[in-house]
C-alpha cells in the first residue's frame, strides 16, 4: 500500500497521541515569545474536521478534482486547510503569497484543469472577476462540521496525482507546473524518514522548526519526515527569525534540531555567532543544523565545522524533493554529498567543458540525472525522451561522493531559496532596451531580489550622472509590464536595482566573451551590499 502524508498522520496519531506535534506562537508575545502545543491526536481530529468542512463546502465539485489554494502556508491553519482538502478527496494545487498577479493564478489553474479556488481573505479584492468558483479559506475556530460524515480515505493508484506544486521561479512570466503522483509521495515518505531520523535516541522527542511555506515542497517534505518520528515542529513568528527567537525556541520549546534555508542560517545566525559566544554555544549544542535551498558559502561551512556546529547539507529541487545529503565532515572536504537510500541516480559527464578559464579544473563535471526506475523520478511530463530527468545540477566526484558545482543553466536562488530566472529578465531587457544598452546581466544570489547590471553602448561614450539616471528610468519604464507578472522575489521595480556601468567593463569569459555572473557579484559586492542595505 502506498504511504501518504495522511496515512503517516494516522499512524503517528495512534503511536504518539498526546505528544506535541506543533508549538504555535501566542499572538502578540513578540520577542518575549511563548508557544502553546497541539497534540498528534488533536492534529488528526482537526484535519478530519477540515475534511468534513471541505466535503460539505465543495459538494458540487466531483471528488478527485483539482482545487487551487492561494494561501500563505506558514500557519497551522494552512496545514489543516491542505491536509483537510486532501483527506476530503480533492487534489490541492498550492500557491504561495509570492504570486501577486491573479491572472497568473488563473492560467496555472487552467493548466491543471482545476475546478475551484480557495483563497485567503486578503485576496478577496482581486478575485471579484474570477473565472473559477471561489471559496474563502476557513479558520479552525469557525468550522462546525458536526454531524457531517467523514469522507472515505482517498484510494489512489500510483500514477494518480496527489498534489500540484510550482517552481519557485517563473519562466516566460509563469511558474512551471509540477505534478506529484502518489508513487512520488510514497518515495517522499521513504526519503524524509531518513533525513528526519533522531540523532539522539535518548531524547524523549525531537523538536525542530518550520523552514518555509507549505505551498512549497520543502516544508511539506520535512513535515512528513517529522511526523514519522513523532517529532514536534515549532512555528516561528517569521521564517527569517533572529537569534533572540532562536534562543526562545530552545529555552521554551526544547528545540534541538535547526532546519533552515542557507541564506537565513548564514545571515541571521552563523555570521552573528562569530562575534557572539553565547549564540555559538547554542548552535554547537544542537543535535543538528541542517541547511538546504542553496549551498552555503564555503567559508561559512568551513567555519561552522571548525567551531563544532553539527552542520549538514540537504540537496534537492522542487521537481524531485530532497535527493542528496552531506556525509560526515572530514577536514578539507566539507561539502561531500551522497544519494539518499532507495534512489536510482546517475552522474554523467557533461557534453562540453566549462568555458570560464578562471575556473578550469582537471576534474570532470558531471550532470546529476534521476533515472526512470528511481521512485522519486519526477512526473513523465518533466522528463527527457529517454525517461530520465535531467536536473541541470553539476557535480564533481570525490571518493565516491559528490561536490556541488552549481547549475548548468541561468537560474539564481534568492535569499529565501526561491529561484529566479535571470535569463528571462536579461532577454526581455535586451528586447525592450536594445537601443539603450550594450549588454546586461542579472545577479543577486542569496539576496532578497535581483539587480540588473547594464553596460552603456560603445556609441554613447561617457555619460553624466544625470544621463545615467535617465537611462535607468527608461529601462525601468520599458520593462515594467514584464516585471508586473513575475514573482515578488524576481521583480525589478526600482532604479535602485539597476546599475549602469561603462562599455565592456563587466568581467567576461576568455573564450566566448560571455559575462560571468559570479564574477560580477564578486567584483561589485560592496556596491550590492550598499544597495540592499538601503
Amino acid at each position: 500500500m502506498l504511504r501518504t502524508h495522511l496515512s503517516v498522520l494516522e499512524t503517528s496519531a495512534s503511536l504518539y497521541p498526546q505528544s506535541p506535534v506543533f508549538k504555535l506562537p501566542l499572538s502578540g508575545s513578540g520577542f518575549t515569545q511563548d508557544w502553546y502545543s497541539i497534540t498528534y491526536q488533536q492534529f488528526l481530529t482537526d484535519v478530519e474536521s477540515f475534511a468534513r468542512h471541505w466535503s460539505r463546502t465543495l459538494a458540487g465539485i466531483p471528488l478527485g478534482s483539482v482545487v487551487g489554494f492561494w494561501i500563505g502556508g506558514y500557519t497551522y491553519n494552512d496545514v489543516l486547510t491542505i491536509y483537510g482538502a486532501s483527506r476530503a478527496g480533492y487534489v490541492p494545487q498550492l500557491f504561495s503569497l509570492r504570486l501577486p498577479n491573479p491572472d497568473v493564478i488563473y492560467e496555472l489553474l487552467h493548466k491543471a484543469s482545476a475546478k475551484a479556488l480557495v483563497y485567503e481573505s486578503s485576496y478577496a479584492h482581486v478575485l471579484q472577476e474570477s473565472p473559477f468558483p471561489t471559496y474563502l479559506a476557513a479558520n479552525a475556530k469557525d468550522i462546525d462540521a458536526t454531524g457531517f460524515p467523514l469522507p472515505q480515505m482517498p484510494c489512489a493508484q500510483p500514477d494518480d496525482i496527489a498534489f500540484f506544486f510550482h517552481t519557485s521561479g517563473s519562466s516566460g512570466g509563469s511558474p512551471k507546473l509540477i505534478p506529484y503522483s502518489y508513487r512520488w509521495l510514497d518515495a517522499a515518505v521513504m526519503k524524509s524518514h531518513q533525513i528526519c531520523a533522531p540523532k539522539n535516541v535518548e531524547r524523549p522527542q525531537d523538536v525542530t522548526v518550520w523552514m518555509g511555506s507549505m505551498c512549497h515542497v520543502g516544508q511539506t517534505f520535512m513535515l512528513i519526515g517529522s511526523l514519522q518520528h513523532g517529532s514536534c515542529v515549532i512555528q516561528p513568528t517569521q521564517i527569517s527569525f533572529q537569534p533572540a527567537e532562536l534562543f526562545a525556541m530552545v529555552e521554551r520549546c526544547g528545540l534541538n534540531r535547526l532546519n533552515q534555508f542557507a541564506a537565513f542560517l548564514a545571515n541571521n545566525h552563523l555570521r552573528v555567532s562569530r562575534h557572539d559566544p553565547k549564540l555559538l554555544s547554542l548552535l554547537t549544542s544542537l543535535d543538528e543544523v541542517l541547511y538546504s535551498g542553496m549551498p552555503l558559502a564555503r567559508e561559512e561551512e568551513e567555519w561552522a565545522y571548525r567551531n563544532g556546529i553539527k552542520l549538514r547539507g540537504l540537496f534537492g529541487s522542487t521537481e524531485a524533493g530532497a535527493t542528496l545529503i552531506s556525509v560526515a565532515c572530514t577536514e578539507g572536504n566539507v561539502a561531500l554529498l551522497k544519494p539518499l537510500d532507495g534512489t536510482a541516480y546517475s552522474f554523467v559527464p557533461t557534453s562540453g567543458a566549462a568555458d570560464d578559464a578562471a575556473h578550469q579544473s582537471t576534474a570532470r563535471m558531471l550532470e546529476f540525472i534521476i533515472l526512470p526506475e528511481s521512485p522519486d523520478c519526477p512526473d513523465p511530463s518533466l522528463r527527457h525522451a529517454d525517461g530520465t530527468f535531467h536536473t541541470g545540477d553539476l557535480f564533481m566526484e570525490h571518493d565516491g561522493c559528490y561536490i556541488s558545482c552549481g547549475r548548468d543553466d541561468d537560474w539564481i536562488k534568492s535569499e529565501n531559496s526561491l529561484r529566479c530566472d535571470t535569463k528571462s529578465i536579461e532577454d526581455h531587457t535586451r528586447l525592450m532596451c536594445g537601443n539603450l544598452i550594450g549588454e546586461c546581466i542579472v545577479v543577486g544570489t542569496g539576496r532578497p531580489s535581483p539587480v540588473l547590471f547594464a553596460e552603456v553602448p560603445d556609441s554613447k561614450g561617457e555619460l553624466s550622472d544625470m544621463d545615467l539616471e535617465k537611462m535607468k528610468k527608461e529601462i525601468l519604464r520599458k520593462t515594467r509590464q514584464f516585471h508586473s507578472r513575475r514573482y515578488l522575489h524576481e521583480r525589478i521595480t526600482s532604479t535602485k536595482f539597476i546599475v549602469v556601468v561603462p562599455p565592456k567593463s563587466l568581467p567576461r569569459t576568455l573564450t566566448k566573451g560571455n559575462i560571468r555572473r559570479k564574477a560580477v557579484e564578486e567584483t561589485y559586492k560592496s556596491q550590492l551590499d550598499q544597495i540592499y542595505a538601503c
